[in-house]
């Protein structure tokens, strides 16, 4: 009876990981995937926006989240029109009339900028380390198949949400520079 509980307990467990791990994945899809996917540049270009202004926007507590630019996004692809677009966290404060190439994700423009690696990659950090640390806890209760002590998994947890932060820094200012150099 007892070794039919513990294998329950293992499936169940078992199950939870790729359930965690499932959600975790949809998330990243789902939320920041898009944005970061256009800020890192993958697929080809989507088109190029002539700069007509930018400014500084703020948050909701009225902190400045970078640089954004305003203009006319011209799309490489046939048959897509022409629009007014915002160029989110520019790479730099453009002057009217410059062009920059842009791939697009939401209805908004990204091109490779440190604050937007910055923004993108610890809030894909902070999406994601929780949902890793479950996914070992249950893994760990599952290779066991008794209930794990989570206070270490807590403590990791921590430690990685500071290190998406820093992580998340580190590129950004690596980005920032590359971008200012290149």
């Amino acid at each position: 009876m007892r070794a039919a509980v513990r294998g329950l307990g293992r499936g169940v467990a078992g199950v939870g990981v790729v359930v965690t791990l499932g959600v975790a994945g949809w998330l990243m899809w789902v939320l920041p995937g898009p944005q970061m996917g256009a800020v890192l540049g993958f697929g080809p270009v989507d088109g190029v926006v002539s700069v007509s202004r930018c400014y500084e926007p703020t948050d909701a507590e009225g902190y400045a989240t970078g640089t954004d630019c305003t203009g006319w996004y011209t799309p490489r692809r046939p048959g897509e029109a022409a629009r007014e677009i915002v160029l989110d966290t520019a790479a730099d404060e453009y002057r009217r009339g410059a062009e920059v190439e842009v791939r697009t994700a939401r209805g908004r423009a990204y091109e490779l900028s440190g604050a937007a690696v910055f923004n993108f990659g610890t809030a894909a950090g902070l999406l994601l380390v929780p949902f890793l640390t479950l996914a070992a806890w249950l893994f760990a209760c599952a290779r066991s198949g008794t209930v794990e002590n989570g206070d270490g998994y807590f403590l990791v947890s921590l430690a990685g949400l500071f290190a998406a932060v820093v992580l998340g820094a580190v590129a950004g200012i690596l980005v920032g520079i590359g971008t200012a150099v290149f």
